[in-house]
């Protein structure tokens, strides 16, 4: 299902100006955009903002946008990287129609554009190795030198490549080059590279080929193919521009696209390297790639933030021509918006406490109400049992108690929520000294959380009853990383070792266990939760989303 986009609050950027204007000088009687991953990995929240943008500017302007798989390196592309970017675009809010489609669609057009560069002289086969073609590429400040292959003839060069796509030749022994100038100043024209021999099975054409067209041979053309007005690139390929329309001037495309760069997505606390993620996961460093630690739109999902969260998220960060670090606390406000507006409320302990309640009579329990949602009448109530021994959470308890320490600690009152007023009065303690219980009293006459007599406490604590909430296993996330802007070149050494809190003891309310697949909850005072996919009947699961307020930042903000 498509989002619908309001076009009120879509906002107004340097893309969508240029696309106005070509709309207004009847450029173009559609606007054809497109999102163009790389089946090599799995799409990051970097990617989310290209694809809002793709798909966004499509729908707003009347025009459609194409998935296009850039699938031309069978040596790092699997099935499963395919079906997730689907995945992925679809939970995002989504949808491409019938506009599916892959390079590998146009490798037999490819190649034979291929040919017609040699028959015009304008692309030569490479004899030399990669390295010795990256150490005559010269430099920012001096020229490369020619290849000693780039005067074959006409007739020699396409024998040769094909040759190369006959599979005639191993892996690296030779390469189709543009001929283009070795002294340009952009290091992109120097001959770049449009065919390179690679022997393995790809996903969707098998042993079919042995030579693959490289990106930047197979984009511009597959964009012309596909009539693409806009075609929307991250700020990177800014430089590849030139070699973009050089290929396009020079091959009979059917249409000739526009190339436009913005800056993409950097966070904070974040790595949105492709090499760095894989790493990660083939490290061990994370449970793989829907790890609700990574920055992947899987892991993001399985942590329960909502899609909705991630588009606002991206329209509030707009689209401009400078890269910035956007810092991670404005997903985390887009995120907490969100859920704050559409998460039940429900009663979860982390790290329990006993207390028995010595005035209330064995064996009894009563039904208190609980509401479901404090600005949402409409949302309802639910029944929570009341008994004799309940769990608080242990942090909500302090023997000596600092001066403005306002919850349980002996002879203080507090108010449960929905409940009671309890006062604690005997702490009972195991042979090393720690606490393991509470001994407290309640007052009857202030069922419902309020006394008739007036009186007020500084505190108020959620609760469970020890004989209906059901064990859980609660896992408590942290950013991956420790400095705001770790070293992607030695990502290890900042990782936060402290990014994931196993609790194995937990107990939760029933209502979260009928919870539904996906629903994300607030537990009071806890923050927001949602059922993990390694949660069963006999074990559940719950991921934390996100706290109820940013203490990361606070806590780690001196070091590094």
């Amino acid at each position: 299902m498509t989002v619908e986009l309001e076009q009120a609050d879509a906002g107004r950027d340097f893309i969508r100006d240029i696309v106005q204007a070509d709309l207004d000088a009847k450029k173009y009687p559609q606007i054809v955009t497109r999102f163009p991953p790389e089946p090599n990995g799995y799409l990051h929240i970097g990617h989310a903002k290209s694809i809002a943008l793709n798909f966004g500017i499509a729908q707003e302007f009347g025009g459609r946008c194409h998935l296009r798989f850039d699938d031309t390196n069978p040596a790092k592309e699997e099935q499963e990287y395919i079906d997730a970017i689907k995945r992925d675009v679809h939970w995002l809010g989504f949808d491409w129609g019938d506009n599916l489609f892959h390079a590998s669609d146009y490798f037999e057009q490819l190649y034979q554009w291929a040919e017609s560069l040699i028959r015009s002289g304008l692309a030569y086969v490479d004899d030399q190795s990669q390295e010795e073609i990256r150490l005559a590429r010269g430099t920012l400040t001096e020229p490369g030198k020619n290849s000693p292959f780039r005067d074959r003839s006409v007739e020699e060069n396409l024998d040769l490549f094909r040759r190369m796509k006959a599979g005639e030749f191993p892996n690296g022994a030779r390469v189709l080059r543009a001929k283009i100038d070795m002294a340009a100043g952009n290091i992109n024209l120097r001959d770049p590279v449009l065919y390179r021999i690679i022997h393995a099975e790809h996903p969707r054409t098998g042993k079919a080929w042995s030579i693959y067209p490289s990106y930047d041979y197979a984009h511009g053309q597959s964009d012309a193919i596909e009539g693409i007005t806009h075609s929307i690139c991250t700020l990177e390929f800014e430089d590849h521009r030139p070699l973009y329309e050089w290929l396009l001037d020079k091959l009979p495309v059917p249409s000739k696209p526009r190339q436009y760069e913005f800056a993409r997505l950097n966070l904070t606390y974040t790595l949105l390297s492709k090499r760095v993620l894989t790493e990660l996961v083939r490290g061990g460093h994370v449970n793989g790639w829907d790890d609700p630690r990574m920055p992947t739109i899987a892991g993001l999902k399985r942590r329960g933030v909502p899609p909705a969260a991630i588009r606002e998220f991206i329209k509030r960060i707009g689209v401009a021509k400078a890269n910035s670090v956007v810092d991670v606390g404005m997903l985390e406000f887009c995120i907490r918006e969100i859920l704050n507006k559409t998460s039940v409320r429900r009663m979860a302990v982390l790290r329990p406490l006993k207390v028995v309640i010595e005035n209330y009579p064995e064996g009894q329990t009563e039904q208190l109400e609980a509401i479901n949602h404090p600005d949402d009448p409409a949302a309802g109530t639910r029944p929570i049992t009341f008994s004799r021994e309940l769990y608080i959470e242990c942090d909500d308890f302090m023997e000596n108690p600092p001066k403005k320490f306002f919850r349980l600690s002996p002879g203080n009152e507090v108010r449960l929520r929905y409940a009671y007023f309890i006062t604690c009065r005997e702490v009972v303690k195991n042979a090393a000294g720690e606490v393991i219980e509470l001994r407290c009293t309640y007052d009857p006459a202030t069922k419902g959380g309020n006394a008739p007599d007036g009186r007020k406490v500084k505190a108020t604590m959620h609760w469970l009853s020890a004989a209906t909430s059901v064990p859980a296993e609660i896992r408590v996330y942290n950013p991956l990383f420790l400095k705001p802007a770790p070293d992607a070149a030695n990502f290890a050494a900042d990782i936060n070792p402290d990014s994931l809190e196993v609790l194995r003891d937990a107990r939760v309310e029933p209502a979260v266990i009928a919870s539904s697949p996906g629903e994300v909850m607030q537990f009071e005072r806890q923050g927001y939760f949602t059922r993990d996919a390694d949660s069963t009947t006999e074990h559940p699961v719950f991921n934390r989303t996100i706290g109820l307020r940013d203490t990361f930042a606070k806590e780690v903000g001196g070091k590094g």
